[in-house]
């Protein structure tokens, strides 16, 4: 699913070398405690034992209705955009669909996605865009959900996550300085959890810029993106272990 700083584009260079130290430290579940779109949780091998966490109690909803066999409708118009945003309660799976996926960016409620130029001004162009944008979201979706099927979610801050078996922990934070979330974040009480996860026997993972001396950085690539304040910079991708 569309989300903005998925890690779909290099899950592909990082979770090898997690599962690596999954197998080598003998872990039992794999978690990805802000799963976000979920673009690195549906390549996880379904064998092993998967759970998916976010602040986003809509998310959530998603993923566990989605586990039911539910997909949302094929057709989500600009209209229907805008009455969600404004009824958000109503159906929370669907809001938690229609916020990211149909969304420019995969950002929350960050405007109706426009992926054909002059939209706005042209209603034929305009309905042609909102059909397919709708089609490729919802077969994203689909797809999706099929990979996903298995996986347990569930609806916590990262810091009240305390694992009974011994779990890989992946945490894909909010970069410091980068476009907010919808949710603050508390770094130093994540630092803190961090350590206490570590003392308890876990394995902790970080996808960040920079992090704390005691976290070792394992990979690095220099990619595009447009998260920061500036729009459109390279940055370097890192991801740490504690």
């Amino acid at each position: 699913m569309k989300y903005m700083g998925s890690k779909g584009r290099i899950a592909k260079y990082i979770l090898p070398i997690m599962l690596n130290e999954f197998k080598k430290q003998n872990c039992e579940i794999f978690i990805d405690a802000a799963v976000g779109g979920a673009n690195l949780l549906d390549k996880v091998d379904s064998n092993i034992e998967r759970y998916g966490n976010d602040i986003n109690e809509y998310l959530i909803e998603l993923y566990n209705k989605l586990g039911t066999g539910w997909l949302p409708p094929k057709l989500i118009t600009e209209l229907d955009y805008n009455y969600i945003r404004q009824n958000k309660d109503e159906d929370k799976a669907l809001t938690g669909y229609v916020a990211f996926a149909m969304s420019f960016g995969g950002k929350w409620f960050g405007g109706y996605r426009r992926d054909i130029k002059g939209t706005k001004e042209d209603n034929v162009l305009k309905v042609k865009n909102e059909i397919i944008q709708s089609r490729r979201s919802f077969n994203s979706i689909k797809k999706q959900a099929a990979l996903l099927k298995g996986c347990k979610f569930s609806n916590k801050n990262i810091v009240e996550i305390c694992p009974i078996k011994k779990a890989l922990i992946y945490c894909d934070i909010p970069y410091k300085g980068t476009t907010k979330y919808k949710h603050d974040f508390d770094y130093d009480l994540f630092y803190n959890w961090c350590f206490k996860m570590k003392n308890s026997g876990h394995v902790i993972f970080v996808s960040e810029y920079t992090m704390p001396n005691e976290f070792k950085c394992v990979w690095e690539k220099d990619i595009s993106n447009t998260l920061n304040i500036t729009n459109g910079f390279k940055a370097t991708e890192k991801l740490f272990i504690l």
